[in-house]
């Protein structure tokens, strides 16, 4: 295992960066005892470099620093210095934003300019937003008798453990870092193993913020070994999580099973977008394109069921048509990328995999389908058209620029073909009709449904699923509630 911690790494556009590999815990950036795990660039099949992972000794150096900190110094900092970390935070951010936005791209895949533009902009956003909650968090006073009195307080858990996936490495780090900051609770994070350079970066930008040691903690491995450390943990007073239903049922059992810690789980999509007869197709067109290709179809929330109503299926077709084809397959770091390639040869295989069964399952293979040249794991976007909401296509999560559509002829059988579904993270519909909008929209079983658009976020706004897309909420005043617990003091006036 090499004791270096800096690795130099070059990007396609000539510029290079020195990035760290080594686990983040305590405000050092240590070795870690796990296998050494190569990051792979998804646009050539190359190795980037080789991160550190860690063991369960790591995992319980990072949650003794955490403790430490939380009970001798960070739960003595005032809320309003809590925001002032926070946004110092936010502007180093900013400052450095081309080289957070660049290993992002190198790491995952997405375009450098979408990154830089859209993922870690709304990042800083994110911290901006919750720093201004830090000193707002506040408990009620209760009279109930006239010789007694109470208040609560909304006090920190402790250490929140988290967990985040490859698609959004900054972007899912900061819904779960600014919260659970404001509030007062320390942190320990799993990056996924596929992604943790840009996550090393912001380690280094947490401490020059000045965040005390132990209040932030970064840590790369494998889910099954070092999230699994994180999850069984009884020092880890909560975990948030967010990637597969499957990896959540787990995490469910390990709370179960260890100290019944507190959960906050994103987990996987199916989601519909429903097209109306009266809607503006050429909008509709466009927002339901970016709401399954955005992000390369890398996205929990996207939109890979459309339901279009029959009268209106063929001019939608050529118009959704034509607009997948502004999604621009390339190199990342090309200006006018818009869809870089799947973020590993697993994923790609099981992309390509979905697309055979698309077609044996007897739905008709409408545009894409096919890799994109021979190197790197790029895959053309991908429309299926006459579409049974029973196959496979239909029902399971592919995670890729694969969409799949249906028609119908009510909004009622529109409203039941996108509810027949596991899945109840996210929808849209797409209508002139107000009533029409709010009937969808309120018999959808969703945690988010969008009208007119789709895949558009805001700081201030709650996300988070139904049924088996999990529970709690990110974002907004909601997420202050899933880091926070009540406590209710009560006093017995010993004078009148």
């Amino acid at each position: 295992m090499s004791a270096q911690d800096l690795v130099k790494v070059t990007l396609s556009n000539g510029k290079s960066y020195d990035v760290h590999t080594h686990l983040f815990i305590n405000n050092e950036f240590v070795p870690g005892h796990g296998p050494t795990i190569e990051t792979i660039n998804p646009a050539t099949e190359e190795v980037i470099c080789a991160v550190h992972s860690a063991d369960e000794n790591d995992v319980n150096a990072a949650v003794d620093a955490a403790t430490e900190c939380y009970n001798n110094v960070w739960r003595k900092v005032s809320p309003a210095e809590r925001g002032k970390l926070i946004n110092k935070l936010a502007d180093l951010m900013e400052r450095d934003i081309e080289e957070l936005a660049a290993l992002d791209a190198l790491d995952n895949g997405k375009s450098y300019v979408i990154a830089r533009d859209v993922d870690i902009t709304e990042s800083i956003g994110c911290f901006r937003y919750f720093a201004g909650w830090s000193d707002k968090i506040h408990g009620k006073t209760i009279d109930t008798t006239f010789d007694r009195w109470c208040y609560t307080r909304h006090e920190a858990l402790g250490v929140v453990g988290a967990v985040i996936p490859w698609n959004y490495p900054i972007m899912m780090a900061a819904w779960k870092f600014a919260p659970a900051l404001a509030t007062g609770n320390c942190v320990v994070m799993k990056t996924s193993e596929l992604t943790p350079l840009s996550m090393y970066k912001f380690a280094a930008l947490a401490k020059e913020a000045g965040f005390p040691a132990g209040v932030v903690n970064i840590i790369t491995g494998y889910g099954a070994t070092t999230g699994s450390y994180l999850a069984n943990h009884k020092g880890i007073s909560k975990m948030a999580f967010t990637g597969s239903t499957v990896t959540g049922r787990k995490i469910m059992e390990s709370s179960s099973n260890s100290n019944l810690k507190k959960l906050q789980l994103e987990l996987g999509g199916k989601s519909a977008q429903i097209v109306c007869a009266d809607a503006d197709l050429e909008n509709a067109a466009v927002m339901a394109a970016g709401g399954i290709f955005n992000n390369h179809g890398q996205s929990c929330n996207a939109g890979s069921r459309i339901f279009v109503h029959t009268s209106v299926l063929d001019k939608f077709l050529e118009l959704f048509s034509k607009a997948t084809d502004d999604f621009k397959v390339g190199d990342p770091f090309a200006e006018d990328t818009i869809q870089g390639p799947q973020i590993s040869k697993g994923q790609f295989d099981k992309i390509m995999n979905y697309i055979k069964i698309g077609q044996e399952e007897g739905a008709t293979l409408f545009k894409g389908g096919k890799r994109v040249g021979d190197k790197g794991y790029f895959i053309e976007p991908t429309i299926f058209t006459n579409c049974k909401n029973n196959m496979r296509i239909m029902q399971e999560e592919i995670f890729g620029p694969v969409v799949a559509i249906g028609t119908f002829e009510t909004i009622d059988e529109a409203i039941a073909l996108a509810n027949d579904s596991s899945y109840g993270l996210a929808g849209g519909v797409y209508t002139s009709n107000v009533d029409t909008a709010i009937k969808v929209s309120n018999e959808i079983k969703a945690g988010t449904v969008w009208v007119n658009t789709y895949d558009i976020f805001d700081q201030s706004t709650p996300f988070g699923g139904y049924k088996q897309s999990g529970f709690g909420k990110e974002l907004g005043k909601y997420a202050l509630q899933e880091y926070t617990q009540v406590k209710v003091v009560k006093f017995q006036r010993l004078t009148l």
